[in-house]
């Protein structure tokens, strides 16, 4: 059984769909800490394209300086969701497949949740369902109910427990190649473990877009309202 592991992320990019897509079992890591202060942190944030370039969506969230986890992180229900709709709606209503998802994410925006994290797995379940993505969904909170453990023993643990609802055992693990992970995910551990490490090589894609020069490492919406099922598929299983 493959298994990838991710902290929630709000309107991901494609890349964050890819991983979901080459595992059989995506845990959402929600019992971690929300990052503090941490530049280039797309967590609570992510861009769609507009006429003049990038545009930055962020969902404001309270008490983040009190290191709190995912699940525990409120948000401030500010207008921000009315501002996004709004944006997003203008941006892409002259897109394509606009009509086929608008509303859905409308819908999904404009609710009120407990905590970023609820609100994140509507928008990640929601975007598996459109990607035909056939992976289970679970949380790091209910596999690691009880348990104190941090850094790589917590990543064990999970990878340990993550399918027995399914009756599967974890043989691979998918990683981003990014420096965090590279700092405490070291290849001996897996080894050790009988566990095959794969780093995430993913190699972003072009494919149709509005508003002239190709821009990369957007939110999935980019890629959906402006391209056919046949093109998403091969965007995301890249």
């Amino acid at each position: 059984m493959i298994t990838s592991i991710h902290q929630p992320n709000y309107l991901p990019w494609i890349g964050f769909f890819n991983k979901i897509a080459k595992s059989d079992v995506f845990v959402i890591f929600d019992d971690v800490q929300f990052p503090v202060g941490k530049k280039g942190f797309f967590g609570n944030r992510n861009k769609i394209k507009t006429t003049s370039g990038e545009l930055w969506l962020t969902v404001p969230v309270l008490d983040r300086s009190k290191c709190k986890n995912f699940n525990e992180i409120k948000i401030n229900y500010n207008g921000w969701n009315e501002k996004h709709v709004k944006n997003i709606e203008n941006f892409y209503r002259k897109s394509p497949y606009f009509d086929l998802y608008y509303q859905d994410i409308k819908n999904l925006l404009l609710q009120e949740y407990d905590s970023f994290s609820e609100l994140s797995t509507e928008l990640i379940t929601y975007f598996v369902g459109v990607l035909d993505i056939d992976t289970h969904i679970t949380h790091s909170s209910k596999i690691c109910k009880g348990v104190d453990l941090n850094g790589i023993d917590k990543i064990f643990h999970i990878l340990k427990h993550c399918g027995e609802p399914w009756k599967l055992n974890v043989d691979t693990y998918i990683s981003s190649d990014g420096p965090g992970s590279r700092r405490y995910i070291k290849e001996e551990d897996f080894k050790d473990k009988n566990i095959k490490l794969i780093w995430q090589d993913f190699e972003h894609p072009t494919y149709n877009q509005m508003y002239g020069e190709f821009i990369s490492h957007l939110s999935v919406l980019d890629l959906i309202f402006n391209n056919s099922k046949e093109i998403i598929e091969e965007v995301i299983n890249v």
